[in-house]
């Protein structure tokens, strides 16, 4: 028996498919979701999203969002998210080295900035530790176009 995943961020469809659990790291901890769970809405914080089909595991990088678990199907719908197979080292590498330059300069009286680069600095790093951790060596010149926010 499997459950129904979809990984939906602001810009596309991550990933469809079935798998035989999800593991999502929910704002208070990681969440196993398998076959007939428990209705459940929860906020998703930073983290590493695992999928389990079979001896097949597939991973993804999120940066908040919401699950919604039915018995049947798991939602996902990410602030942000990305196949760590897809992360591309030195757009990664580069954006930290940006954030770490906007905080190193300060934002000045600019609250919004300063959170912005914070948030920059999280997503890259996010980035970086998880494709190093699962061995990912991805190097994509522009297959993503850059944005401006430094992701």
């Amino acid at each position: 028996m499997t459950i129904r995943c979809e990984i939906v961020s602001q810009d596309r469809a991550v990933f469809q498919g079935d798998a035989d659990i999800v593991v999502v790291p929910g704002t208070d901890g990681e969440m196993g979701i398998l076959p007939r769970h428990v209705p459940l809405l929860s906020t998703l914080g930073l983290g590493v999203i695992k999928v389990r089909q079979g001896a097949e595991e597939h991973l993804f990088t999120v940066t908040g969002g919401l699950v919604e678990v039915q018995p049947d199907i798991v939602t996902i719908l990410a602030d942000a998210a990305e196949d760590v197979g897809e992360i591309d080292i030195s757009r990664a590498e580069e954006a930290k080295r940006r954030a770490e330059q906007r905080l190193a300069e300060g934002p000045g009286k600019d609250a919004e900035a300063l959170l912005a680069a914070e948030a920059a600095l999280r997503r890259s790093s996010l980035r970086l530790d998880v494709a190093r951790k699962y061995g990912r060596t991805t190097r994509r010149s522009s297959q993503f176009p850059t944005s401006p926010s430094g992701e």
